[in-house]
């Protein structure tokens, strides 16, 4: 771990975030590949695993990103508060946004969201997933642009345990993609290329955040509470009620605390 954050001390931040949201796109492919060995994944377990994604990405939110957004905004009382309210608004009302516009479909509700669209399961599928991708990349590559700014709160430490929190939830998001896409027919090699293909947004994403904070300084802490507030969105809105699908929901229960307490872990810990 020190190795990797002294390393990334050295290299261009922006180009840090690149790195730090390639090895996330590598983690989904990981969870994607598993779809060479398995069709259909014991469901207690991808329950325990959605839920442990929740717990991730609640924590991530909170530690990583709405406390950093609160500590680096001027002022005393309400005025202190209000970048991070109006980011994570902002975020939230984003993913709102394209939840109601963009066509997707849920595997596990069975049910088409957005607009009316033409287009096939498989499509949709990638698209929900890909939703989920885009505050995840945008998340770790503000915390990149702000170290590159200058910005105390904002540490390569910090960034790269966001990082390794992000990976660890996009394992059963690749998971989530390829195993209904091999369901819904697709060979085995078409699903892997289509379930890691959904976090492919992840560097884009990222990179677009570190450019975006490292020209406009002072939207960072709007910047992190945007990310942490379209994060949240997702979590409430789709990951949590799709962990719940079963009867056991203990199981789901659980992930979503020990992803919690992992991130939360890992943060304070290491960042």
């Amino acid at each position: 771990m020190e190795l990797i954050i002294n390393y990334l001390e050295q290299t261009n931040p922006i180009l840090a975030a690149l790195y730090a949201t390639l090895f996330t796109w590598g983690v989904t492919a990981l969870g994607a590949a598993l779809v060479f060995f398995f069709v259909n994944p014991n469901k207690n377990i991808m329950d325990g695993m959605l839920g442990f994604t929740g717990g991730v990405m609640v924590a991530a939110s909170i530690w990583s990103l709405l406390i950093p957004a609160i500590n680096m905004s001027d002022g005393e009382g309400f005025v202190k508060i209000i970048p991070a309210v109006t980011g994570f608004l902002l975020g939230a009302l984003f993913l709102l946004f394209l939840d109601k516009v963009l066509p997707h479909f849920h595997a596990n509700f069975k049910q088409v969201e957005g607009i009316s669209s033409r287009w096939q399961k498989t499509t949709l599928l990638i698209l929900a997933i890909t939703l989920h991708n885009i505050p995840e990349g945008l998340a770790v590559g503000v915390l990149f642009g702000g170290v590159a700014a200058g910005v105390p709160e904002a540490s390569i430490a910090g960034a790269v345990t966001l990082a390794i929190g992000i990976g660890l939830q996009n394992f059963p998001e690749g998971i989530a993609v390829s195993m209904p896409l091999r369901r819904l027919g697709l060979s085995r090699s078409k699903s892997f290329f289509y379930g890691q293909l959904s976090a492919v947004v992840e560097p884009i994403a990222g990179v677009l955040g570190a450019f975006a904070v490292v020209f406009f300084t002072p939207i960072l802490p709007y910047a992190l509470a945007f990310a942490a507030g379209a994060m949240i969105y997702v979590v409430v809105e789709e990951v949590i009620p799709e962990s719940q699908q079963n009867k056991d929901t203990d199981i789901s229960t659980l992930g979503f605390l020990g992803g919690f307490l992992i991130m939360m872990t890992l943060d304070v810990v290491l960042g």
